[in-house]
Parts: C-alpha cells; sequence; structure tokens
C-alpha cells in the first residue's frame, strides 16, 4: 500500500465557492490583474489563499483564490505546475450547472496563478452537521440531489472532481446547493508528490482506489457521493476524521466498507455507491432516479430550513429552495411520476406455431405478387414504361458550414496599467473566454487572452508584450517559446507580409506535446502571427489537435487572423 499525504488543516467558515491553502496573505485592497480588488480573508490552508474581492470591471462580488506552490520547487517544474494549472483550469472553465460554483477568470501575476470564482454567501455542509446534527431523509435527498446532479455535469465535461466531501459542498441561506473544490490547488501539487508515490485526499472520504495509488475515475467522485449522504443521514464521517491517517487509509483500503445504522430510503443509496469495485457502484442517473420519489414539491414546508443554532453564527435558518423542479401540471391534470424501469418491448409477441408463422408469410408474398401485377398491367395499358424513368444526376451535397465566427472586443491590459491593450478579433461564438498574465525571464510581461472551445482541445490565443521593443526582438520572442512550449518543434517559419511593418512581422508554425492528466500524450499544432506594433508586440495563434491539422489552417486560423485589430 502506498503512502497517502491527506492535508489536516482546520477549515474555517467559508463565505466563496471554494477554499485552498496559504502561505503569507496579500493586503487587503490589493488591485490583481487589474480589475479584481482584494478586500477581506475568506479561508488559507496550506495551499493557498481564498479572498472575498471586487471585479471592478463587471462590478459584482467575486471569490479570488491564490494558489500557492510548494517550497523548494525547482524552476522548470515550478513552471510546469503553473501550466498545469491553466490548463485545469480551462477544462473546469467549461463546466456550467447550477450546482457547481463557476469559475470566471485566471490570471497569473508574480509566477502565482490566481483563480476568480463566483462568489456564493455560504455555509459547508460539514459546518451545518456540526451545528444540527443529521439532516433528515428529505433535506438530505435535496442536497444529494444537488451534488449528484453537479458531478453529472462536470463528468459529462471530462473532469472528475477527486475530493467530494461535505466541505466541498455549500448551502446558502436562500437554499441553493452548489459543490465547490474541484482541486485546482490539490492537482497542483499532485504533479510534485505523485512523483514520490504520495497522493492527497481527505481520508474520511477518499475512494479506496484513490487510497491505493490507483487510477483516478469519475467512479472515485461516485464513493465520495455516498461517503458525504452517509455522514448527512448520519450526523458523522463513515471513518473517524480525528483518528491517525495511516490507520484510516488502511481501513479504508482493506477494512470492511461502514454500513449506515440509518435505515430509510436512502440506505441503499448509500450502500449502493460505497462499493470498493469502481464499476459495481451506482451510476449518477439511478442515483437521481431513487432520489426523485424523495423530493419533496415545490413550497413544501420540508426546504424550510437547514436551521443552526444560535451559536453558529454563520448561516441564517432561512427557506430552502429545491433543484429546479418541472412546471407544476395545468388544473385538473396531475404531475406524471417517473417512468418504470423497461419491461418487455411492445412488439415482442409471443411465439406463434410453426404452421401459424408459415401461412401469414405465404399471404404476404401472395398479396404483394398481386399488388405488382396490377401495377404493371395498368402502365401497359396507359401506355407508359414498367419502370419509371431514371431521376435527374443530382449535385454532390454540399459540405459541412464552417464554424460560425462572431466580434469579440477584449483588452489585453497589464497590472502595470499599460495603455493600448484593446483589440477586435473573431472568435467561435461558444469557445469560452478568460484572462492570463504572464511572467517570463527573458521577455516582458505579457497578457493573454484565450478562447477555448467547449471539449478543450482547441483555442485562440491574443498575447500582448507592451514596452517590447527597443530592448527585445522577434528572434527572441521565438526563441523564448522553446522553453515555454513543451515538446516545441517549428515546421514553418516565414515572414508575414504586413502593411504596418513588413520587415519585421513573422508567421510561424509549430508543433507540441503535452502529457494528459491519464499520462498519455496530446500532439497539437500552433499557427502564430507575430505582429510589432509600435512599442508593443501582438501575437495571434489558434493551437488545435494534430490530426486537424488543415481544417484548423483552413476553418480558424486563416478566417480569423486576418481581421486582427488592435484599437488601443
Amino acid at each position: 500500500m502506498r503512502l497517502i499525504a491527506v492535508s489536516l488543516s482546520p477549515r474555517p467558515h467559508r463565505r466563496v465557492g471554494d477554499n485552498g491553502g496559504v502561505s503569507t496573505p496579500e493586503p487587503a485592497d490589493r488591485l490583481v490583474a487589474g480589475r479584481y480588488r482584494l478586500r477581506r480573508l475568506l479561508g488559507q490552508g496550506s495551499m493557498g489563499t481564498v479572498w472575498e474581492a471586487y471585479d471592478e470591471y463587471l462590478r459584482r462580488p467575486v471569490a479570488v483564490k491564490q494558489v500557492r506552490l510548494p517550497p523548494g520547487v525547482p524552476q522548470a517544474q515550478a513552471d510546469e505546475l503553473r501550466e498545469r494549472t491553466l490548463r485545469e483550469a480551462r477544462a473546469i472553465a467549461v463546466v456550467s450547472h447550477p450546482n457547481v460554483i463557476t469559475l470566471h477568470d485566471v490570471a497569473l501575476e508574480d509566477d502565482e496563478p490566481f483563480v476568480v470564482m463566483e462568489f456564493m454567501a455560504a455555509t459547508s455542509l460539514a459546518e451545518l452537521l456540526k451545528a444540527n446534527g443529521p439532516l433528515d431523509t428529505t433535506q438530505a435527498a435535496i442536497v444529494a440531489d444537488a451534488v449528484a446532479a453537479g458531478l453529472a455535469a462536470a463528468h459529462s465535461a471530462g473532469i472528475t472532481h477527486r475530493d467530494v466531501k461535505p466541505g466541498n459542498v455549500l448551502v446558502g441561506p436562500d437554499g441553493r446547493v452548489k459543490l465547490t473544490d474541484f482541486g485546482i490547488a490539490r492537482n497542483v501539487s499532485e504533479r510534485t508528490l505523485t512523483r514520490t508515490g504520495v497522493m492527497l485526499g481527505s481520508p474520511s472520504y477518499i475512494a479506496p482506489e484513490i487510497a491505493s495509488g490507483g487510477q483516478v475515475t469519475p467512479q472515485a467522485d461516485l464513493w465520495g457521493l455516498g461517503a458525504t449522504l452517509f455522514a448527512a443521514v448520519e450526523g458523522n464521517a463513515p471513518y473517524d476524521p480525528d483518528g491517525a491517517v495511516v490507520e484510516t487509509i488502511a481501513k479504508v483500503v482493506d477494512g470492511e466498507v461502514p454500513q449506515p445504522a440509518h435505515e430509510g430510503p436512502l440506505r441503499p443509496i448509500i450502500t449502493g455507491l460505497m462499493v470498493k469495485d469502481p464499476t459495481a457502484r451506482l451510476p449518477l442517473r439511478e442515483v437521481r432516479e431513487r432520489l426523485h420519489p424523495l423530493l419533496p414539491a415545490p413550497g413544501s414546508p420540508a426546504y424550510r430550513s437547514f436551521a443552526v443554532t444560535e451559536d453558529t453564527p454563520t448561516v441564517a435558518p432561512k427557506p430552502i429552495t429545491p433543484p429546479p423542479a418541472p412546471p407544476p401540471a395545468p388544473p385538473g391534470e396531475t404531475s406524471a411520476p417517473l417512468a418504470p424501469a423497461p419491461g418487455p418491448l411492445p412488439f415482442a409477441a409471443p411465439p406463434r406455431r410453426p404452421g401459424a408463422a408459415a401461412l401469414a408469410v405465404a399471404a404476404v408474398l401472395l398479396f404483394m405478387v398481386a399488388a405488382a401485377a396490377g401495377f404493371a398491367l395498368t402502365r401497359v395499358v396507359g401506355g407508359q414504361a414498367i419502370l419509371p424513368p431514371d431521376p435527374p444526376p443530382t449535385s454532390p451535397p454540399a459540405s459541412a458550414p464552417l464554424r460560425d465566427l462572431v466580434p469579440r472586443t477584449a483588452d489585453a491590459a497589464t497590472l502595470a496599467g499599460e495603455q493600448g491593450g484593446g483589440f477586435t478579433i473573431p472568435a467561435p461564438a461558444d469557445w469560452v473566454k478568460f484572462v492570463e498574465q504572464r511572467t517570463a525571464r527573458t521577455l516582458p510581461n505579457s497578457t493573454r487572452v484565450h478562447w477555448v472551445s467547449p471539449d478543450g482541445a482547441a483555442e485562440l490565443v491574443v498575447e500582448r508584450f507592451p514596452n517590447f521593443y527597443p530592448k527585445h526582438t522577434v528572434g527572441m520572442y521565438v526563441r523564448a517559446l522553446a522553453g515555454r512550449v513543451p515538446g516545441y518543434r517549428v515546421v514553418g517559419d516565414m515572414p508575414l507580409p504586413d502593411p504596418a511593418v513588413p520587415e519585421s512581422a513573422r508567421h510561424i508554425t509549430y508543433r507540441s506535446v503535452e502529457t494528459a492528466a491519464e499520462g498519455s500524450d496530446v500532439n497539437r499544432v500552433s499557427f502564430a502571427n507575430i505582429l510589432p506594433r509600435s512599442q508593443d508586440l501582438w501575437v495571434v495563434s489558434v493551437t488545435v489537435p494534430i490530426d486537424q491539422e488543415d481544417s484548423g489552417r483552413r476553418d480558424l486560423f486563416t478566417r480569423i487572423a486576418p481581421e486582427f485589430r488592435p484599437s488601443g
């Protein structure tokens, strides 16, 4: 059995969608990425700090997590960890669901990633259980259904949570239930720790296959959901959270699975999820089907409160609303219940006797012969050919329409506030945008505006280096790519006809190799226009999987790059 390192740092009350660890807190009122004003420290631990902040562009409250890299990490490995953090954030940004905390933005400042999330005034389920004890069946079903819905959305987007537990389930005073902490900070540390056989997790809720160092799959989240539901109905974790870590892990891996004393309708759901064989666990669809009859009708008093005691002033005893429900049936009608498990197919008739089947076939054949003879006789009498004329030749079907592009206006402003960062560019309508600040040892700091495809496989990037000239050259930027891009290999480099600066602009095509979370290599190709503009350098690039090289150049890059227009 491999050793598991588990963070046991206390988690204070949170009013955010996520939590992390910490080192030295940043001063309040600091402006991050030129727009996020830090207001109040909300939580801290070993991996980062969480702030309540204010987005001065959109004028809304947000939560900002400052991700801290483990101390003593070599520079090359630290760069790799930062890139992995950003890749993880890009993937999570694809998940959009009412029961999942939304990721808004990512910025890289002073070599540290800042993750900007939805702000939610909330208390964790762990704190509610500690204050009030176990939930009743209806309340537990409301929470479990919301978490299951959030996990289903994440899994469909290819995201595994890896640490489902009451501390990561938030309940707002208005009754909203959201799943948080999709492991951005935890994954940053995993890249370092897993090389020595050490992994992170919460020992009381960690799935056996993760505890033993096995592969992480979405089925691990099913165990976490079952363990969380166990805690909700029992009032305590399935394993002692205060016990010795190694002893707890040994019980998770080698011991018997704890059985809830609760005998209600949630017990079979818990036991169906907390199964050591990941492939034997209840799928989320079946979990929700079993929970549906336990959810009360909208407006029921059962939604009234997850009340807390007077000693816990973090949440007011306000009504809790259910997950989205279908509209009520019209007067005089009743809502249709969920369909039961399908029985025999309606056309699967009992087998017939051989004699009856033969007679039926013969009758059908006789009918078809008679119909054909009648049709032929009719056409002969009418002086027409028996066979219909050949259809006129048709043109080949048109090719599928190209991807729809819409004009986007964005700002590549920097933390230092240099002017001239505005631009417009066409981008696919369904791609997700986020902004990243980058620092480098040999180049000026830059701002990168990303648009990422829903599946995370392709992206459009506009990068601006303010005050690039006269100290730097395009050649310096191209050489720096070799240290920034894993598996970097140039396959095309040519001068770019550019009326603004015809002697300096360049177009390059290069390939890269990234390592995916499961350890497999992902080969991609990038097309980039390198454009000097006054004192700034702009880079417009499109990156796609290697098997989409032709279509990526034809359908995306050649349509997008020529339309790039700086407006500052």
